[in-house]
């Protein structure tokens, strides 16, 4: 159901700004001035949640819209030019028939190449712990009947939304993110994030946990020498004093943030030019601890200074996985 900007009065100023529009262009409004965000994913992943962010934002929401209503829904919100309407949460899901979540991609690029701004942003989430969430919450699954097992259900919406993952524009996993965590994310990297701007996440992990599912780009800094094997600096992390002196002290790790720093910085420019709005690296070691954490907080302060604000995001780090450098 619609969900209405809670202040839409704070508007008001952009309204007036708007007034002085010709004649022709109030008749047939003005699709540039539109963001839409389009939140996509797995039943349990947090697709409720986003939006609720996204309200929060006063971004107009609306949950569940038939796929083959969004155009119209789009081309009526321009026609009004209400402007407490022009930033637009829209959330689409399995309950569409395969054929209409199959067309979910060329939909939205008509919607772009009539101007508006479109983020088609995807949450997914393991299967284990959907069927945990699932388990604890004792929600029926959307695509569940007598015939079709919880499992199967969440197997079935994998393949039914194949087509919108491949075309995301940001993925999140939240399998190991709280709610917490991905009001964060959705506030920083998707709701507050510059209509013209590239969003740029650096995220340390551990190997050992897996690889990001969300990555763009990954490097492997194994090959340092590791912190973890001196007696004093094992139970640290990364962005602890002493590690730092550590890893401040390492040649071949001062070059291997010149190296990723160089390559990112060289390359970054060319997804801008591509209109990419978001770009996530992800810098890997054995356990996430010490040397992934070190290196992401080094090159996320190299490219500040060019890019602005940058996320950085350490995966193994509970006690503050996300934070903007």
């Amino acid at each position: 159901m619609p969900r209405k900007p809670k202040n839409p009065a704070s508007h008001s100023s952009r309204r007036k700004t708007g007034a002085g529009s010709s004649a022709a262009s109030s008749q047939t409004g003005d699709a540039t001035q539109i963001r839409l965000i389009v939140v996509s994913g797995l039943s349990g992943s947090g697709k409720s949640v986003a939006l609720r962010v996204l309200e929060d934002l006063d971004f107009y929401c609306v949950d569940n819209i038939p796929v083959r209503l969004l155009s119209a829904f789009v081309q009526e919100i321009t026609l009004r030019q209400d402007y407490a309407m022009f930033n637009i949460g829209i959330g689409l899901d399995a309950r569409n028939r395969r054929t209409d979540v199959a067309e979910i991609p060329q939909l939205i690029q008509r919607l772009r190449n009539d101007g508006i701004a479109c983020d088609l942003i995807f949450l997914q989430a393991d299967t284990n712990v959907l069927l945990k969430r699932f388990g604890e919450t004792r929600r029926k699954h959307p695509l569940t009947d007598s015939e079709t097992s919880l499992e199967e259900a969440i197997a079935k919406e994998r393949d039914l939304l194949g087509p919108v993952i491949n075309s995301a524009d940001l993925i999140i996993d939240t399998s190991a993110t709280n709610i917490y965590e991905l009001r964060e994310q959705i506030r920083n990297r998707v709701g507050l994030r510059n209509r013209s701007a590239l969003s740029i996440q650096i995220e340390s992990f551990g190997f050992k946990h897996g690889l990001p599912a969300n990555a763009d780009f990954v490097f492997d800094v194994r090959c340092l020498p590791n912190p973890y094997w001196e007696p004093n600096l094992q139970i640290l992390n990364g962005k602890d004093a002493a590690v730092i002196a550590f890893l401040d002290a390492q040649p071949e790790v001062q070059e291997m943030v010149n190296d990723i720093s160089g390559f990112l910085e060289h390359w970054i420019p060319r997804y801008q030019d591509f209109q990419r709005s978001y770009l996530t690296i992800a810098i890997g070691c054995t356990g996430g601890q010490h040397r992934s954490v070190y290196i992401a907080e080094a090159v996320s302060r190299r490219l500040g200074k060019q890019h602005g604000q940058i996320h950085a995001r350490h995966n193994e780090l509970p006690e503050g996985r996300s934070l903007i450098a």
